[in-house]
């Protein structure tokens, strides 16, 4: 009995073995592996929520390059339909500009053709004295004679 005692005593130290592990060294063991477990899904579950929110920021940024693209778009469209204003302004303020400064060289000409026409009579006045003074020989008295020329400045 000698080998069933020993095979008894080996059974019995088994189970104490068995039981204090089950009791001691089990638990501690599968909380370590549970909470090793919970780690990995844990970060497993961040990995897929740091995908997601990494696909969402680009589709925001997209969405902000495309907004930012169509009001620089717009931008530009709406500084060249202010430049073509502005150069439209420039052209008819030119233009008005061009026209006054044609009216002022008109009224100018005008005054001054007035003014050479005016020297011109008093010269032909002039010369129409001498001439008949010469012809005649004698003097003739300008002053005597103011209605006759003033009559021959309107003629001429």
């Amino acid at each position: 009995m000698n080998l069933n005692a020993t095979l008894f005593a080996q059974f019995v130290v088994f189970f104490i073995l068995a039981g204090f592990t089950m009791k001691f060294v089990w638990p501690p063991l599968m909380k370590a592996l549970d909470e090793r477990t919970k780690k990995i899904a844990d970060g497993l579950a961040a990995a897929d929520r740091g995908k997601a929110d990494l696909a969402a920021a680009e589709k925001r940024v997209q969405a902000e390059l495309a907004t930012a693209r169509d009001e620089g778009q717009k931008r530009i469209g709406e500084a060249e339909k202010r430049a073509q204003m502005i150069i439209d302004d420039a052209k008819k303020t030119a233009s008005e500009e061009a026209a006054r400064i044609v009216i002022n060289a008109k009224a100018d000409a005008d005054q001054q053709v007035t003014k050479a026409r005016e020297g011109l009579r008093n010269e032909v006045a002039t010369l129409a004295v001498k001439g008949a003074e010469q012809i005649l020989k004698r003097e003739v008295n300008a002053a005597a004679h103011a209605d006759l020329l003033n009559q021959l400045k309107t003629e001429l």
